[in-house]
């Protein structure tokens, strides 16, 4: 039996609209994954510490206040240093298409546009965990 997708969803920065980052929770636990929610207004360091301390699989990084460009690659960044560089990072949000490649090179995996399908980013992930 396969076990269960886990993922973190997170609002990093002083953001403090989280309907989208709520409707990506609600549609990966609906899709039958174990999803822990931060809430807004976290920190890289608390952000990266939960998903350590929570097994997680693979974090989701949601922005709309243009701070995207340091916070996700900090994310990237604490967890290498903590060892933990096989968590998965991805985001979305209002993200511009040029900064895009930077925030790849930076160690994002993907980045979903506004207008990405829940069904979309659904089978990102389960493309990209192993579960056996």
């Amino acid at each position: 039996m396969a076990r269960k997708i886990r993922v973190l969803i997170a609002k990093p920065g002083l953001d403090g609209h989280d309907r989208g980052a709520k409707v990506i929770a609600r549609a990966l636990r609906d899709a039958g994954m174990e999803v822990i929610y931060t809430g807004i207004r976290q920190t890289p360091e608390q952000i990266a510490n939960a998903a350590i301390q929570e097994g997680v699989d693979m974090v989701g990084l949601s922005s709309l206040s243009g701070a995207h460009m340091s916070l996700f690659p900090k994310v990237v960044q604490i967890l290498k240093e903590k060892g933990a560089e096989d968590i998965i990072v991805f985001g979305g949000g209002i993200i511009p298409v040029d900064d895009i490649p930077e925030l790849k090179k930076a160690g994002i995996r993907e980045i979903f546009q506004p207008g990405a399908s829940t069904e979309e980013i659904i089978k990102y992930i389960q493309e990209n965990v192993k579960t056996t």
